[in-house]
């Protein structure tokens, strides 16, 4: 949940390190820091707050040097004041690092170093992990820190560098858990936890596995794995664009990326699909006829926006490709007997391929013998690695902590494996379900003209405390996400219900102060979705519809109505999700909160 950077090279070292942090600030923003080392001295420079706090202190004076290191920190252990900050630098001076995750035996090493005379000045785990190393820090930078990894449990990635003068111009990374990345450069090497971060300088990277220690000098890059072992990770060349993860004028990310959302969904099954023949082709993700048809279940597994995605795709499953499935939280699956088998297929669904969750319910389910896929939007993640293939949704960078394109591009790759299960599992093809997604990308650009609409429709709403999101149907994920949109970056009590439940208690809550916001699109349930609206209007409820008719249609139901363009029933959750984002984003400007940096979040979950 931390951005981490860093550098070894011929350059300057503090301006790169903080571009690098404002690339990465989205996974952290309680506090930020950097060191550099020159010729054997250490400077070190940390603030509390964002990263402009720290550059303010910058300017009163950076420290020299052509390596270091820089971190953004979204805090585990300690507060986030200023002795919390990374880069923790051990009690002796020698060795700076910088960490993101959690070590779960911290206070155990913790004492022993106590006993050694080792001293403490922070609350966090991360110094443990700075004074570990240095107690085992002789002349061999890299030794010194596979020693202190294999002592640590939990989850981290973390970056060092030392005083010591056999350690100069060198960093030393290890990995059990959150991403790091390296890049390579002429005479430089990069460090960073997300891609993204690397853009501007290098796209040549190469990802390090679970268990991976690496030294990077301006030489080169050198890796061992867990068990010791010099090894050679392949290099990635990426295809991003650096001015993918700038705003493009946008006020903010977030408004960048829903606006980014037509093009992400026709990358998603570009070249995917053949819509003369109605054929998919994943390429490498390949599941024979054969095996296919084995199949008597599927368990998708999920976190957050990505597990609403999987609601919608299990619509889109059980009824193209007939076969069973089951959604569960990847928090809770590995914490139960979960019944699947070799007859079974899994699919983890991640945005980065490193949720720690969601991983974890991956290995769970492939331990008991079940086929592994993944849908996410990193290549070289985790959740890529460990699966036996694996579906990108070609969104792009996402930098809104907040998921806009990553989700309606997971339903896009959803629907495309549900139409190829269909296909593999001898059900045919339909060449019909395949046309339709050609209009998809126009639909969505469609609905984006409504933004004016929708900003003045938050103009009218956005000082309400509370908000009920109600749907049928495969309308139902789309309202819980709506629902956590709005919760996520306004602040903004909202809940998601199936609106047939709700009068099974929430309709309790319904008066002339509880804006209810209605999903009424589509034909197997609308007439269904009509009475529910009919149940919360005769309680007072202030209505706004969402709807694919006519405005006058729901006239005498609806206090307001944003009509959207009327696509296939399946691929409507797409349309819909839209302008609920668009709505959330504008409730919370007019609010004040920060949309890209909402409080308490980070981007990517690595820690359980």
């Amino acid at each position: 949940m931390c951005g981490i950077v860093g550098y070894v090279g011929e350059r300057e070292v503090v301006p790169l390190l903080v571009d690098g942090l404002r690339r990465l600030e989205y996974r952290g923003y309680d506090s930020a820091g950097l060191a550099v080392v020159d010729r054997g001295r250490l400077g070190t420079v940390r603030a509390a707050g964002k990263l402009d706090r720290l550059v303010e202190k910058l300017d009163g004076g950076a420290p020299a040097g052509a390596f270091g290191l820089g971190h953004t920190r979204w805090a585990t252990h300690g507060a986030p004041i200023v002795r919390n900050a990374h880069p923790m630098v051990d009690s002796r001076g020698r060795v700076a690092l910088i960490h993101n995750g959690i070590v779960e035996n911290f206070l155990a090493i913790k004492r022993r170093l106590l006993a050694e005379g080792w001293q403490f000045v922070s609350d966090t785990d991360t110094e443990v992990i700075a004074n570990l190393v240095s107690s085992y820090l002789e002349d061999d930078l890299r030794d010194a820190v596979a020693r202190a990894v294999a002592e640590i449990e939990g989850l981290f990635a973390l970056a060092v560098v030392s005083t010591i003068a056999s350690a100069d111009r060198q960093i030393v990374a290890a990995r059990q858990g959150p991403p790091l990345v390296l890049g390579r450069g002429d005479g430089e090497m990069f460090l960073a936890s997300d891609p993204a971060a690397l853009l501007a300088h290098t796209r040549d990277v190469t990802f390090l596995e679970n268990g991976d220690v690496a030294r990077m000098t301006t030489a080169g890059i050198e890796i061992w794995d867990k068990t010791g072992a010099l090894v050679e990770r392949p290099v990635t060349r990426l295809t991003w664009d650096p001015i993918q993860a700038e705003k493009g004028g946008y006020r903010h990310f977030m408004l960048k990326e829903i606006h980014e959302q037509p093009q992400a969904v026709q990358d998603t099954f570009a070249g995917r699909v053949d819509f003369e023949t109605g054929a998919i082709d994943f390429g490498d993700l390949a599941l024979a006829p054969e095996a296919a048809d084995r199949l008597v279940g599927m368990d998708i597994l999920a976190c957050g926006t990505s597990w609403h995605a999987g609601l919608v795709g299990k619509f889109y499953i059980e009824e193209l490709a007939r076969l069973p499935v089951a959604v569960d939280y990847g928090s809770e699956y590995r914490y139960r007997d979960p019944l699947i088998d070799e007859r079974h297929l899994a699919l983890g669904i991640s945005q980065s391929g490193e949720t720690a969750d969601t991983l974890s319910a991956m290995e769970a389910a492939r331990e008991r013998g079940a086929a592994l896929f993944a849908i996410c939007n990193v290549a070289g993640s985790q959740a890529s690695r460990i699966s036996q293939g694996v579906l990108y949704t070609h969104a792009g960078p996402e930098i809104g902590v907040a998921s806009t394109k990553a989700f309606t591009t997971q339903l896009t790759a959803l629907y495309l494996l549900a139409l190829y299960l269909r296909q593999q599992r001898g059900l045919g093809v339909s060449r019909s379900r395949i046309a339709d997604l050609a209009h998809l990308p126009s639909a969505l650009d469609e609905v984006l003209q409504l933004e004016s609409r929708v900003e003045a429709l938050a103009h009218e709403y956005w000082r309400a405390d509370d908000f009920l999101y109600l749907g049928r149907g495969l309308n139902h994920p789309v309202a819980l996400e709506g629902a956590l949109k709005l919760k996520e970056i306004s602040y903004i009590h909202a809940e998601g219900y199936p609106a047939g439940e709700m009068k099974h208690g929430p309709i309790a809550l319904i008066d002339e102060s509880l804006p209810v916001v209605a999903l009424a699109t589509g034909d197997r349930v609308y007439e269904k979705m009509r009475s529910n609206m009919q149940e919360a209007k005769a309680r007072g409820g202030r209505i706004l519809a969402l709807t694919d008719r006519r405005p006058d249609e729901l006239e005498g139901l609806a206090d307001d109505v944003i009509q959207v363009p009327r696509v296939s029933e399946l691929l409507q959750p797409i349309v819909n999700t839209v302008p609920l984002q668009l709505f959330a984003y504008h409730v919370a400007v007019l609010r004040g909160c920060d949309v890209d940096q909402p409080r308490n979040l980070a981007k990517s979950v690595t820690v359980e």
